[in-house]
């Protein structure tokens, strides 16, 4: 007989006064880390530290309105057109990676405007690296939430998730699903070893000396491991279930094709020669 996990992991890591969300715990570590990381890489290039803050507010901004508005558009438009202020309700759930994808890479390209004045390939090249370890570490948050998962499999680390999580959280019993694929730990693990590579090009290849490699990397590796688990993953809403390619399928296309042409851009031009002084630069500009 086959020995599947019954996954019966509470969504909230503290009740009490306040209550503390695995998922959002997974948020708000991943964006920590994603701050040292970028002040590692603006000091090793004698950046300036006042860069720092402001793009963290962009990036944060950009992720929850963006992938909001991703499921919103993408995923549910004939539900929140007809309530609109259900938009506004997060915690309800429904963020979709794509959208948070778009809405990062429009901020990045207003902050280059208007506070680096560099190109936005620049901030690209830096910020993706942390931000696949954020990608990781948020669908160990969809782990925790008992969503996102695949179809049913007889592997034997299918996992059996609660299906009525809010009712079993309120006291009913837990209703279990079929033993199904963890697709929440594919990702992750797809994300990690991205991050990894991503670490490795830019501290030991100098990979950052070829503008958009780093970025096209990023951009091909991450939705071709999501295109591929596709595959075995639920759908996410209804409309999905007779389509050839779903819709997380159909949205990492564009991002695939965009990462190999940045590779070939990249590759196809003059490695820049830099200075890493290991120090702020005092100045903004």
């Amino acid at each position: 007989m086959l020995d599947f996990i019954t996954w019966t992991a509470n969504p909230n890591l503290f009740d009490g006064f306040v209550t503390i969300r695995w998922y959002g715990l997974m948020f708000v570590i991943g964006f920590w880390i994603g701050y040292r990381i970028m002040y590692s890489f603006f000091k090793h290039e004698g950046a300036p530290e006042a860069w720092l803050d402001t793009l963290l507010i962009y990036v944060v901004v950009a992720t929850i309105v963006g992938a909001r508005l991703g499921h919103v558009f993408f995923y549910q438009w004939d539900y929140y057109s007809a309530n609109p202020m259900e938009i506004l309700k997060i915690w309800h759930g429904g963020l979709a990676s794509h959208g948070g994808t778009i809405g990062i890479i429009i901020a990045i390209i207003i902050f280059s405007r208007l506070v680096s004045k560099r190109s936005p390939l620049w901030t690209f090249d830096r910020l993706v690296i942390p931000i696949a370890l954020v990608g990781a570490l948020i669908r160990m948050g969809n782990l925790f939430n008992h969503e996102i998962y695949g179809h049913a499999t007889n592997l034997p680390w299918g996992f059996r998730f609660i299906e009525n999580i809010d009712q079993w959280m309120a006291g009913a019993q837990p209703i279990f699903s079929a033993p199904s694929h963890p697709t929440q730990i594919y990702e992750a693990l797809a994300y990690l070893a991205l991050f990894g590579l991503l670490m490795w090009m830019y501290w030991k290849k100098n990979a950052e000396a070829r503008p958009g490699l780093i970025f096209g990397v990023f951009l091909t590796w991450l939705f071709s491991a999501r295109f591929v688990i596709e595959y075995v993953k639920n759908d996410q809403v209804e409309f999905e279930k007779d389509m050839i390619l779903n819709m997380g399928q159909q949205l990492s296309i564009p991002f695939i094709i965009a990462g190999i042409i940045l590779i070939i851009y990249a590759m196809s031009r003059p490695k820049l020669e830099m200075k890493f002084p290991n120090k702020f630069c005092d100045s903004k500009k």
